[in-house]
């Protein structure tokens, strides 16, 4: 089966994709591109499913990288294969031939690129990791190898959308504490819920970053099964175990 993958005009000129779960080899649960080990799929399915993604994008499979995911503010420079993903949320580098990955399954995977200084980044943001800084965490370190904030431009792939987002008043408080003026991401549901903009808020982020072109490809993950993995909709669906959905990008 064909892939199927979500590009944005922002980024024309740098390979890079947001893949859906469509056309890769795992069964069950996780049908489709599964390309987390960290879920219970069989590794080598997950193996040729990170492989399917590496051709696509014109690199070796071990010259996908990406990072153990640990919903931190932290960011790391990538400039080859490495045997232990180091813990971190972020990752950028402007080496060729290098691919850079984030996985997701709800939370935001933003891809980066600076076209004039060649150098490219990939966050994964859950609402953790934005509220942390991620986000500026990987514009900081993409200034540390030439980049300039001002020519950086950032896609926010598929995430789970507000209407699908519900949370609890603990939550909103912790970002209310922050700033009073991130009340404004939460829409009040029944009784004492509320619906959180995650990407709304991403956007935000990237605004106040100094990223002047920033953008949401506007899929959600909770709403459409079919294309994409979600770890809340499998919570209610009481499945044992999601499928994690890969963003990816190479100079």
């Amino acid at each position: 089966m064909t892939l199927d993958i979500i590009t944005d005009p922002l980024l024309e000129g740098i390979p890079h994709g947001f893949f859906t779960r469509r056309g890769g080899a795992s069964s069950g649960v996780f049908a489709g591109l599964n390309c987390g080990y960290g879920s219970s799929d069989q590794k080598d399915i997950v193996t040729i499913n990170r492989g399917r993604v590496a051709s696509v994008l014109g690199v070796a499979t071990d010259h996908l990288v990406g990072v153990h995911q640990v919903h931190s503010s932290d960011a790391v420079v990538m400039n080859a294969p490495n045997a232990t993903a180091p813990k971190a949320d972020a990752l950028v580098t402007a080496r060729e031939g290098v691919a850079l990955s984030i996985l997701t399954a709800d939370c935001q995977p933003v891809l980066f690129a600076d076209t004039k200084a060649r150098v490219i980044g990939a966050a994964h943001a859950g609402w953790k990791g934005a509220l942390n800084g991620v986000l500026e965490a990987t514009i900081a370190q993409m200034e540390t190898q030439g980049a300039t904030r001002g020519n950086i431009m950032a896609v926010i792939g598929p995430s789970i959308s507000q209407p699908n987002y519900e949370v609890g008043p603990e939550f909103r408080e912790s970002f209310v504490r922050t700033d009073p003026g991130f009340e404004r991401f939460f829409l009040q549901g029944q009784d004492d819920r509320f619906q959180f903009d995650l990407p709304g808020f991403g956007l935000f982020l990237l605004k106040q970053s100094g990223i002047k072109a920033g953008t949401w490809t506007r899929h959600c993950t909770y709403a459409d099964p079919t294309r994409f993995f979600s770890y809340r909709r499998s919570v209610h669906e009481k499945q044992a175990d999601y499928g994690r959905l890969i963003a990816a990008i190479r100079l």
